[in-house]
């Protein structure tokens, strides 16, 4: 046979069997994608404790951080019920050291009298008193006051508490 006789005679079986071995290759390569996907199945369900564990941790620490900010909150609040406490005893206080008697005297003053002589007292007494007079009194005898003192009175009769000028409210 000659050369070109012998191509032609074994190129049709050549060509049959690359499509073998392309065939053979594919299911490998299929059985191959098979093999991975059981392994990737594996390590997932290996891996799955460890995942959720680590999702928990994450949790619990939220949750953790989440706790201090809530005391830290709790310890401001705190504060703020104990000062507005104070402001209360002390308010009462004030209106505790003003005795009926006197206050009656001061709502029967002409206010300008009466005036005058709650300038000379102590604020605190003073401030008792006013509270405690009618409103309709008291407001004529605090607009006969020097507006300076008036207004003097009138905070320790609120008695606001003291701030800093310089804090910054807390959300």
């Amino acid at each position: 046979m000659t050369k070109p006789t012998i191509i032609k005679t074994f190129q049709p079986m050549a060509l049959a069997a690359c499509v073998l071995a392309g065939a053979a290759s594919y299911q490998g390569a299929w059985a191959q994608d098979v093999k991975t996907d059981a392994k990737s199945n594996q390590y997932c369900a290996s891996i799955a404790d460890a995942a959720s564990d680590a999702r928990f941790t994450l949790q619990k620490q939220a949750l953790a951080d989440m706790e201090k900010e809530i005391e830290s909150r709790i310890k401001v609040l705190e504060s703020k019920r104990a000062e507005y406490e104070e402001w209360l005893r002390r308010r009462n206080e004030v209106l505790e050291k003003a005795d009926e008697t006197i206050v009656l005297i001061y709502s029967r003053m002409r206010p300008d009298a009466a005036a005058l002589q709650l300038t000379n007292m102590d604020e605190e007494i003073a401030a008792a008193v006013i509270a405690k007079l009618n409103p309709r009194v008291a407001s004529a005898v605090l607009n006969e006051m020097e507006p300076g003192r008036a207004a003097q009175l009138a905070n320790v009769i609120t008695d606001a508490p003291k701030r800093d000028k310089n804090t910054v409210r807390q959300n």
